[in-house]
């Protein structure tokens, strides 16, 4: 986190008497300086689209359909589809210019119970298994010239993707600094290794090795499954073209999701607290990681990534359809972007039969288990949320404080002028 993203002086428009402040669930209104503009925006998506998934997609894409045609076919029509999306969250960041992704737009189109579930699944489920997705791409792309002519064990490739999440994490909760390097680093490898790719695929076309687009239908697999599950690995390549939402009202160091939910009373505290010595926000971090590698344990990179998409489209799909219920019952919001209503529709539909396709065609138990984790936040939110009993604040409470001693975190608020 950056010094000006933490500052927040006694006094300054904070409500606060006598060294205590006015606690309320009502968005806090900040004067925060727009330091990310149209480049350095760009630059966030870019870097944020060109992941893991360009390494691991394809292969899977290839898999389900069967054959060149379709794969090539279903490349263009994510990208299509990604596009589409773009454009209707480019509408509601200028309508709605607050942080934090789909939640605020769930909550001034349905209200705070879809934005909580929204949240809690992206605490439990989506950053979580994204993160584990990453790092056993790597563990397997790592592993593999020590396995030569055979696939590397698969102990191997989740104990040094383990290995991948304690470091990563550790480095993230420790420095700042040293995790923005070590993102650099990685995000300049990548562009290395595309660019590598895409250089010899267009001298390979030039030298004429053009066989595998001859009859590239013929043998292909095509049913409503293989398409979806085709669809998802090719969408998680193209995932984080959202990413600039989450940080519409921010300075250049975005608030995770779980300080926008927090200051909503959607969040548990604790995951929102900063570090006062480092200014990292470890709870959330060491929290991501743990999960995640409790994912790697029995999951592989491809049931990971059909789990990811279909949780993360259920919340695509009802976002969408905020939009278009938003365009008759929120009139009077200013829309300095206006796309037209049949982009949203289409895009809408498409998310209903991504999510409903593989359940109706080849049900799984994942796509079961990501259900009733998201239906499971129903229960936090009654507990913790709506009626506020108090056994669970006496649970949550002496827990919250030993942690936050150990991990000597506090609320971004607290941290001052004086801490930095």
């Amino acid at each position: 986190m950056g010094e000006k993203s933490l500052r927040k002086r006694k006094g300054e428009d904070t409500g606060e008497e006598d060294g205590e402040s006015i606690q309320s669930h009502e968005p806090q209104t900040t004067n925060l300086q727009k330091e990310v503009g149209l480049i350095s925006g760009i630059c966030m998506i870019v870097g944020t689209i060109i992941g893991s998934g360009i390494f691991v997609s394809p292969k899977s894409v290839l898999a389900n359909v069967g054959a060149v045609g379709p794969c090539l076919t279903t490349w263009a029509a994510c990208g299509v589809l990604a596009t589409l999306g773009a454009l209707c969250f480019a509408e509601l960041g200028t309508m709605i210019t607050k942080s934090g992704g789909e939640y605020p737009y769930l909550m001034e189109a349905f209200g705070p119970i879809p934005a909580f579930l929204f949240s809690w699944t992206s605490l439990i489920v989506t950053k979580p298994s994204s993160f584990a997705i990453i790092c056993l791409s790597f563990a397997e792309y790592a592993s593999a010239p020590f396995y030569p002519g055979c696939d590397p064990p698969q102990v191997v490739i989740k104990c040094l993707a383990a290995a991948a999440i304690v470091v990563i994490t550790l480095v993230n909760s420790l420095s700042v600094k040293l995790g923005s390097y070590l993102q650099n680093f990685l995000t300049a490898a990548k562009m290395i290794i595309v660019t590598i790719i895409i250089v010899s695929g267009i001298v390979l076309l030039a030298q004429g090795k053009t066989e595998n687009f001859k009859d590239s239908f013929k043998d292909s697999t095509i049913s409503v499954s293989s398409i979806s599950l085709a669809f998802y690995n090719g969408l998680w390549a193209y995932d984080g073209w959202n990413q600039l939402n989450y940080i519409t009202e921010e300075l250049k160091n975005p608030y995770r999701l779980v300080y926008v939910a927090g200051r909503e009373g959607h969040m548990l505290k604790l995951l929102s607290y900063i570090s006062i010595k480092r200014l990292t926000p470890a709870p959330a971090i060491i929290f991501y990681g743990i999960i995640a590698i409790i994912y790697i344990i029995p999951g592989d990179i491809n049931t990971l990534i059909n789990y990811f998409s279909f949780a993360v489209w259920i919340f695509y799909g009802a976002t969408i359809l905020g939009l278009i219920v938003m365009r008759f019952t929120r009139k009077e919001l200013q829309r300095p972007i206006r796309v037209p209503i049949v982009i949203p529709v289409i895009v809408l539909l498409v998310a209903v039969l991504l999510v409903l396709a593989p359940i109706i065609s080849a049900p799984e138990l994942p796509y079961l288990y990501c259900v009733l984790f998201i239906l499971s936040g129903l229960i936090v939110y009654v507990l913790f949320v709506h009626f506020k009993f108090d056994w669970p604040q006496k649970i949550s409470e002496p827990i919250t404080m030993h942690l936050q001693m150990l991990l000597e975190v506090v609320p971004a608020e607290e941290v001052t002028e004086q801490d930095i």
